[in-house]
């Protein structure tokens, strides 16, 4: 059918490329007969008052209820697929920062990491820094892939912290002081992304809960605008301190991608994912993933696209015990850990979350005892409970290596274990100075040494024996000219018992290897599940 001098088109691409909102008037029309025949019905009528304005009157109704059909199924297969995804879980692997290191000799890797937990749970019983709440370090063993970006995505690669809620990039320019011989980073062109304003309930979280008002005066903001609640000036920068380390950072949002491993839907786009852009840092060249409580951690901001992948979490770190082999493995983190894989009975115990009021993004939790061996050593009362100054708990952390215990039950656990180990060994020294770890013992040529059991005894009567790699680690050190083999005792001291501020424990990462740790915000509890962390992997991928 010519219309004015003008064909309707015929070909079901263009209806197509109407659906997909490419331009089919990019230039004159030639063909406009497609549009009689979308649903083809005897008497279509055309008017026509130029070529530009062309009516098909009937037929462009039958195109109008066919647009509306397809988008409904569209919105309907997207809404699937959206709720595929959101109900179900989501891995991720965490890589292990030491697995390219080039300190080669096991001691020198177990120094730095027993340095970096001693520094980061001391940084909270500085009394100069009492009154300021600090997350615990920014995970300096565990890291995660993740996008930056609406149009060009920027991958990122960030630690993934649970003692801390910002999530972090350094960004173009970044400068770095004392970070000499940290991993290697290179700076996000993140800056051009939109700056969240003063007054959202972001910034305000994002300095301690500071009003809006306030923050929006330290803006500039005019008067006027601030008592409309009406000013659009940026968030002012903030600083965020680590138990090693710092940064200043300004706020800005921008659609944060995650993997997922499926293939139907490669990845999840958080859009306006809130987060930080650091120009200067102290001692933190590598940005950090928050897992922490509060309202700015990655699975805060995961809860409003999906409740259910952002309530709960799990992450299964691979034993290595310093082995570079097993340093290459990734481990699973997964995002939206399924409900019946809890309660359907994967052995996982529970112990309530405390609240911190100091420091709320901790994932605080009460220690009731430590057994060594047959004997139970009752934990002191500052491990069982956080007091309303925010002092006491145990903090799960996976940022922190070696976990770390008050001086007076720290003592009593390494007492009970040289009376296990005392009379059959020989205690060395020198490899607890060149280690900063408590016992260390020579075992000579025996294959397989014997060590008491260790078993963390938590609140709501849940008991986690920890297998014997998660607390003695074997390994050949020089002595006397010749390789001997040496086990030490892989817990630390938290310091001065008379500097009862902060924390009252922690427990690290290296405790934490060959289990589930699941972080379940919803009934505000951990669980701790023994697990082959490598076949869990293999198992996912195969899913």
């Amino acid at each position: 059918m010519v219309v004015g001098g003008y064909e309707c088109m015929t070909h079901e691409s263009k209806l197509a490329d109407l659906f997909t909102g490419r331009s089919v008037l990019s230039s004159p029309p030639t063909n406009l007969s497609f549009l009689s025949t979308v649903l083809p019905v005897p008497g279509a009528s055309v008017s026509c008052a130029s070529p530009w304005f062309c009516f098909c009157s009937t037929s462009l109704m039958k195109v109008a209820a066919g647009f509306v059909l397809f988008s409904f199924l569209l919105f309907v297969i997207l809404s699937l697929q959206l709720l595929y995804v959101s109900s179900s879980s989501v891995f991720l692997p965490l890589s292990h920062t030491l697995w390219n290191t080039q300190i080669a000799e096991t001691p020198n890797l177990i120094k730095a990491s027993s340095a970096r937990s001693t520094a980061r749970f001391r940084r909270h019983h500085d009394r100069q820094h009492r009154e300021i709440s600090l997350p615990l370090s920014s995970g300096s063993d565990y890291t995660i892939s993740l996008s930056v970006g609406s149009h060009q995505m920027q991958p990122a690669t960030l630690y993934m912290d649970t003692g801390s809620d910002l999530v972090w990039f350094p960004c173009h320019p970044f400068e770095c002081i004392l970070c000499e011989g940290k991993p290697k980073f290179t700076p996000y062109n993140l800056s051009s992304f939109p700056t969240v304003p003063c007054d959202s309930h972001f910034c305000s979280a994002a300095h301690s809960s500071l009003p809006s008002s306030d923050l929006c005066a330290i803006a500039k903001c005019s008067l006027d605008n601030i008592e409309t609640s009406d000013c659009s000036s940026p968030c002012p920068p903030l600083y965020y301190a680590y138990g090693d380390g710092s940064i200043v950072a300004n706020l800005h949002h921008e659609s944060l991608l995650i993997p997922t491993s499926k293939p139907n839907s490669p990845y999840i786009r958080l859009r306006n994912f809130t987060f930080g852009c650091a120009h200067t840092a102290l001692a933190e060249p590598i940005g950090v993933a928050g897992f922490g409580r509060g309202a700015l951690s990655l699975p805060a901001q995961l809860s409003a696209f999906s409740r259910h992948l952002g309530s709960r979490f799990s992450y299964c770190l691979i034993s290595h015990s310093f082995n570079s082999n097993r340093l290459h493995q990734p481990s699973p983190l997964i995002l939206g850990r399924s409900e019946t894989a809890i309660v359907e009975g994967e052995k996982f115990v529970f112990t309530p979350m405390l609240d911190n009021p100091k420091h709320p993004y901790f994932y605080s939790v009460g220690l009731e005892a430590v057994s060594v061996g047959r004997k139970r050593i009752p934990a002191p009362e500052n491990m069982r409970t956080v007091n309303h100054k925010g002092d006491g708990g145990v903090v799960v952390d996976s940022g922190t290596t070696f976990t770390m215990l008050p001086p007076g039950i720290y003592a009593a656990v390494l007492d009970e274990f040289d009376n296990n180990m005392g009379g059959k060994y020989e205690r060395t020294v020198a490899t607890e100075e060149a280690t900063g770890l408590g016992r260390c013992y020579f075992y000579g040529e025996k294959k397989k040494v014997t060590a008491p059991g260790v078993a963390l005894h938590f609140a709501g009567n849940a008991s986690v024996a920890l297998p014997r790699r998660n607390y003695f680690t074997g390994f050949l050190r020089e002595s006397g000219g010749r390789k001997r083999k040496v086990g030490c005792l892989m817990v630390m001291s938290g310091g001065d018992e008379a500097d009862s501020g902060g924390p009252a424990a922690t427990l690290g990462n290296f405790q934490q290897q060959g289990f589930e740790v699941v972080y379940d915000l919803e009934r505000r509890r951990v669980g701790f599940a023994r697990r082959q962390c490598a076949s869990l992997w293999e198992s996912l991928s195969r899913d």
